[in-house]
């Protein structure tokens, strides 16, 4: 496992090194990262009794595409604790500065009576913490309180 992950970070600074002119500083990405998100893409749902706007996975992908070319992620732990799985990832940006990452949790009910899976679930939402670290959709924490 630890060559598997040493060989994906050297094959992304081999990437980085070859496109270093088309690279910008992290503190630009998270900038544009950082912009509000388009309406056409937030949702919404009720949770707890309360609706709340949110940025679905697969949106927060597009926008990382744009802003931040080159972008990975990986799982970096799964646990079960007290009936919840816990699933840990970090997302790596490619920068003029280096490859700069954030980690995140995401948890769900392992019992999950409702949309998805537990895992699907939980990885969606360690994804969406993660960028948020980086700026993206960060403001929706705010409108959800």
């Amino acid at each position: 496992m630890a060559t598997q992950a040493t060989t994906e970070l050297e094959t992304i600074e081999n990437q980085i090194n070859e496109t270093k002119t088309d690279l910008r500083s992290i503190r630009e990405i998270v900038k544009d990262l950082s912009k509000p998100i388009a309406q056409k893409h937030l949702r919404k749902r009720r949770q707890g009794g309360k609706e709340i706007i949110y940025l679905a996975w697969h949106d927060a992908v597009k926008y990382l595409d744009h802003f931040a070319p080159g972008w990975c992620y990986e799982i970096r732990s799964i646990d079960s604790v007290a009936g919840k799985l816990i699933l840990t990832v970090r997302l790596s940006i490619p920068s003029l500065e280096g490859i700069i990452y954030r980690e995140a949790t995401g948890q769900e009910d392992e019992d999950l009576e409702s949309y998805g899976n537990s895992s699907s679930n939980a990885e969606s939402m360690a994804l969406r913490r993660a960028a948020a670290k980086f700026g993206l959709g960060l403001s929706l924490y705010d409108q959800n309180k």
